[in-house]
């Protein structure tokens, strides 16, 4: 099963989103990718999700056309946010699916809120992901 998880910068949502993909089952081949990818995964994603006890200190954010000669079997989508528009994949899909989230990176207020947000994303994805794999894998 190859999947794609794609967004506009694949610093927080799509690497979380890979992150427990990876983490439910091995076997799986996941990518993530963004169609405007930042410098770095965002640090604070890389921490919320070391508390749990997946590493991201290795991801990188790549570009969706790094992946537009491949087949997949879904292609995912996470932006969720009212402010941005979510990218569409051209390459050759098997199941298209939209599961969004809030991105914490345009989290505001004290730094343990902006922490507090990012949490709260992650859990959302741990949440929707986990559900995602149990009907479609």
């Amino acid at each position: 099963m190859k999947i794609l998880i794609l967004c506009t910068g694949n610093s927080c949502r799509s690497q979380m989103a890979e992150g427990f993909l990876k983490s439910f089952d091995n076997k799986l081949e996941v990518y993530s990718a963004g169609t405007e990818p930042s410098n770095q995964v965002h640090p604070k994603a890389v921490e919320v999700m070391h508390e749990i006890g997946i590493d991201l200190t290795e991801n990188r954010p790549d570009s969706v056309d790094k992946y537009l000669d491949q087949e997949f079997d879904y292609v995912i989508t996470v932006c969720g946010g009212a402010k941005e528009s979510c990218p569409t994949f051209i390459g050759n899909v098997k199941n298209r699916l939209h599961i969004g989230f809030d991105d914490p990176a345009e989290a505001t207020g004290t730094e343990e809120e902006i922490y507090d947000e990012f949490i709260r994303v992650r859990d959302e994805i741990k949440r929707d992901f986990g559900v995602f794999y149990k009907k479609n894998l």
